[in-house]
């Protein structure tokens, strides 16, 4: 006798609450995650995470599935865009440790324009008790850290940058720019002008890699966010 056919609207119900899947298969989980969420917990907030999200979406609802999801890398709570997640550690160890091969974009609305229009800036970064990101002289002090970036449009004193980021510190982009006397728009923490806009403007557009399994290429884009429409204006 035939089985009945299976409704498949239970796994849509179980798809993360605001958190799009853009890829999933055994191996990895493709995310965009939106500004404001943060990727892993920390001592004040524990499940508003993306990881706490994915791994209760890997689970099925079930606490005492052994179904997890490993961060491979990190978003700033503030910042938008694509975040990978892997399902195994053996996936996770193969994508970190390709980790430098890993291309990666970044669009970004600075305040003012940019001279030169297109180039690279590197410095190394330190972090100080206040858990605040700067430039030192001292290499034996930083990473060395390296934001190539080229800019795309500028209107009403800002501008909307391609960033390629070749190396991955901690708040590098914001910084970087920030130092350079173009914050990004929207930064609280390190920008010093009037906040152009609520959300900070910064988003991991793109994403390509070797998959940890196929050994296949895998490119993500997500494009524009609206939010940089609006702020640009056409």
């Amino acid at each position: 006798m035939a089985q009945p056919h299976k409704d498949p609207q239970p796994t849509k119900k179980r798809q993360p609450r605001g958190l799009p899947i853009l890829h999933e298969d055994k191996d990895i989980l493709v995310v965009a995650k939106p500004s404001g969420l943060l990727t892993i917990g920390t001592d004040r907030e524990k499940s508003r995470t993306a990881h706490y999200l994915l791994n209760d979406y890997v689970r099925k609802g079930d606490p005492k599935s052994r179904n997890r999801v490993y961060v491979v890398h990190r978003l700033d709570k503030d910042t938008s865009g694509i975040l990978i997640f892997a399902k195994s550690e053996q996936a996770k160890k193969y994508l970190q440790e390709h980790w430098e091969d890993t291309d990666k974009h970044y669009l970004a609305i600075v305040h003012g324009r940019l001279t030169p229009k297109e180039g690279e800036i590197t410095s190394y970064l330190t972090e100080n008790a206040a858990q605040k990101v700067y430039s030192t002289p001292d290499p034996a002090k930083g990473k060395l850290s390296r934001t190539a970036y080229k800019v795309l449009r500028e209107n009403k004193g800002l501008s909307l940058v391609d960033i390629h980021l070749l190396t991955g510190r901690k708040h590098q982009i914001r910084v970087h720019f920030a130092e350079k006397g173009h914050p990004v728009a929207g930064d609280k923490k390190y920008g010093n002008t009037p906040l152009a806009c609520k959300h900070l403007a910064l988003h991991a557009r793109s994403i390509s890699f070797i998959h940890p399994y196929s050994g296949k290429e895998m490119s993500f884009d997500l494009g524009m966010p609206e939010e940089f429409v609006r702020l640009l204006g056409k």
